[in-house]
């Protein structure tokens, strides 16, 4: 089996080298989910906009919910949620489509020169296109019934940092796995519906028992989601002490799943 580089400095040299070939592909990546449909790239604006209606709609007028006792904002539940929701779903996005990323790629496999470890980065790149643009609704719905979000919400790229490496670690070792273990595709998606409901979405992390905050904050997406709330709306600046254990784990995660899949890239081509 071919042995290849799992050197992090080797992957910035490959991404560098192949920067135009790469900004291709997320184009096409993007323009691929829409092709064929009547509104084409619209649907990536409007599917945010429908969601954050409803969502307003449901929690705002239906259960009449408030994220904070003593809050009468009907909006505020909704923009809480769809603030965690949308990073999740870039999350969820990248994860569930990894399985497969080698192997409807088949055709790439057997050419010699193609850097397929580039694959995953465009499958991110392309999600985080998505989570642009509902970033952007979010914005423009938190102006219209709030005003301009505070200073804080300059943190965001910062915070959604961890959150990019975690998940594409998690890509480039799910890639690999799925062209060996075919039912990786199938249990992906069992197990992000499940990782929903354990990331606080839908309640902050201070309705968890205090038994078992430790346990529920050791999720990745638990502490992304709620430091991107914090930066977003409540107007505090991450904790240093956890932002950097966040994003030194997230980078530890990056690099093992980059190794395993130059490790295992060697046998793609006889699998497929």
């Amino acid at each position: 089996m071919q042995r290849n580089s799992i050197d992090p400095f080797s992957l910035l040299r490959t991404l560098a080298r192949n920067g135009n070939l790469i900004r291709q592909m997320i184009v096409r990546e993007i323009a691929s989910r829409y092709r064929g449909s009547a509104l084409g790239l619209v649907w990536s604006l409007f599917i945010p906009v429908l969601m954050l209606a409803i969502y307003t709609f449901v929690f705002s007028y239906v259960f009449k919910a408030r994220w904070r006792v003593g809050v009468d904002s009907k909006t505020e539940f909704a923009l809480v949620l769809f603030a965690g929701l949308m990073f999740f779903n870039m999350f969820a996005d990248c994860v569930n489509r990894a399985p497969l990323q080698i192997i409807s790629n088949s055709n790439l496999v057997k050419k010699v020169v193609f850097p397929l470890e580039i694959l995953p980065v465009v499958t991110v790149a392309a999600s985080m296109f998505q989570l642009l643009v509902s970033l952007a609704v979010w914005l423009v719905f938190y102006v219209a019934v709030f005003g301009a979000p505070p200073l804080t919400a300059l943190w965001l790229p910062a915070v959604a940092l961890p959150l990019v490496l975690f998940t594409l670690g998690l890509t480039w070792f799910l890639a690999a796995l799925g062209v060996y273990l075919r039912d990786v595709a199938q249990i992906t998606g069992v197990l992000t519906t499940t990782l929903m409901f354990l990331t606080p979405i839908f309640f902050p992390a201070s309705a968890v028992p205090a038994r078992f905050q430790v346990l529920f904050m050791i999720n990745p997406l638990a502490v992304v989601v709620e430091q991107a709330r914090d930066v977003m709306i409540w107007g505090k600046a991450p904790d240093p002490t956890i932002y950097g254990c966040l994003l030194a784990s997230s980078l530890l995660i990056a690099w093992l799943g980059y190794a395993w899949f130059q490790r295992t890239r060697g046998g793609f081509s006889d699998v497929l």
